[in-house]
């Protein structure tokens, strides 16, 4: 029994073993089962030896491909020899034939040189002139003739040479011209528009009475977006529509795009932008001016009234209530009887009536003329806090973000002063007014009372 139970545990672990490879089949007893192993281990021969083939083949290829790459390593190796020794070979040979052509170019080399420092002077020059605006393309020439006498394979002709000279007598001829040319310009508003462009020398292009600025790295015309004042604007128009003659016109000598000058003065803010940069503050002080001058017409316009009323009154003996003087004089009419003392009394009481209406607003135009100063410290003041808030946010690199708190607090002080000086003036007139007819008031109350006296 334990002889039969042996083999037969074998054979089942030789089943489950080789299970894979017949799922199908299942061994009914020993026989079969040895019959079932011993197809399997014919199989797996035939699958070693198949596979040891395909490695055997497989080492063979790569074999054969390792001898090829090799050969080729030499044979690259062997041309990278060949060609190192070609290099230095075309090195001696360039080497001599720069001294041969060094030799035999002399005094031309440094000819050249000047040549090509000149040429590329003449570049930068004819590429910022406005004169290209007119003739474009003018540079692509000397751009080709640098090259000539830079290059060690090509030598510039006389022709070349001559073309450079051509150029630069060309550019100076123009320079002294004013000439009319059709040139498409791009406007403000960004449309682009064909126009009779106005050249005057290297100096300005105007059209329709707009001066004109010319891009030279894009090589298009448009129109400045500011334009200088009016009076500049009429004279530019002027000179486009004449043929001859004569003309007056702004230009800017200053350099060949329109110079520092024309910048300078289109860039140059006008008084109501001034007056803008004062904000909040610069408003109120011109409302404050704007009261004071109000203020000063009204009263001078009152005393000079009253004035005039005051003169006539002088010339006439009988009391006109509709003036000061005439009011003052109808209280002496009305007490003829009164003593001196009492007389004078009236007289003063009168003219003290008369007062108030003729210094009216006086105190107001003196407290206009003082605060002013002071309101134009309070927008320094306020100027200043807004440009630490810059410098706190931004930090003090960039100038333009203190720009608008340094405008309001510069501006607000010559505003607050720009008031108070007129308001001053003014002030001073008006009552220089007041006081003549004040003083004309007591001087004649004081002949009254004298009069009285002497009667007595």
């Amino acid at each position: 029994m334990k002889m039969i139970f042996i083999p037969f545990c074998a054979a089942l672990v030789t089943s489950a073993f080789f299970s894979s490879l017949s799922v199908a089949e299942e061994a009914k007893n020993l026989d079969q089962l040895l019959q079932m192993i011993e197809r399997s281990k014919r199989t797996e021969t035939a699958d070693y030896k198949a596979r040891q083939a395909e490695f055997n083949a497989s080492k063979n290829q790569q074999a054969r491909l390792l001898k090829q790459a090799q050969a080729t390593r030499l044979r690259e190796e062997q041309r990278s020899d060949r060609l190192e020794q070609s290099i230095r070979d075309n090195e001696q040979l360039i080497a001599g034939l720069r001294k041969q052509l060094d030799k035999r170019l002399g005094s031309l080399k440094e000819l050249f040189g000047h040549l090509t420092g000149a040429a590329g002077d003449i570049r930068e020059s004819l590429t910022q002139s406005i004169v290209s605006a007119q003739i474009p393309g003018r540079t692509e020439f000397l751009n080709e003739l640098i090259d000539k006498m830079s290059s060690d394979t090509r030598l510039p002709s006389i022709e070349d040479i001559e073309q450079l000279w051509f150029e630069q007598q060309r550019e100076m001829v123009e320079s002294g011209r004013i000439v009319k040319f059709q040139r498409s310009v791009t406007l403000a508003s960004g449309d682009q528009q064909e126009m009779e462009v106005v050249r005057v020398g290297t100096y300005n292009l105007l059209a329709d009475g707009m001066y004109l600025e010319f891009s030279p790295q894009t090589g298009s015309v448009s129109e400045l977006p500011r334009q200088p004042a009016s009076g500049h604007q009429s004279s530019a128009a002027d000179l486009q529509s004449v043929a001859s003659g004569f003309t007056k016109v702004g230009l800017d000598p200053t350099g060949p795009l329109g110079g520092g000058l024309l910048r300078a003065l289109i860039n140059t803010p006008t008084l109501k932008e001034r007056w803008e940069f004062g904000g909040i503050v610069g408003l109120v002080i011109t409302a404050v001016f704007a009261v004071a001058i109000i203020l000063a017409l009204w009263r001078f316009v009152v005393l000079m009234m009253m004035s005039s009323g005051v003169n006539a009154q002088l010339k006439s003996t009988v009391p006109n209530p509709k003036n000061p003087l005439g009011r003052v004089l109808q209280v002496a009419a009305n007490n003829p009887k009164l003593d001196p003392e009492s007389l004078e009394l009236k007289l003063h009481e009168a003219v003290l009536k008369e007062r108030p209406g003729i210094e009216s607003g006086l105190n107001l135009l003196k407290i206009i003329a003082m605060v002013a100063p002071l309101l134009g410290l309070l927008g320094t003041v306020t100027g200043m806090i807004i440009t630490f808030q810059m410098i706190t946010l931004f930090g003090a690199g960039d100038p333009k973000t203190m720009a608008g708190g340094i405008s309001q607090a510069l501006v607000t002080t010559v505003l607050g002063l720009v008031v108070a000086i007129p308001t001053v003036l003014m002030h001073t007139l008006v009552n220089g007014k007041a006081q003549r007819i004040l003083h004309v008031l007591e001087e004649q109350s004081a002949g009254i009372v004298a009069d009285s006296v002497e009667v007595r």
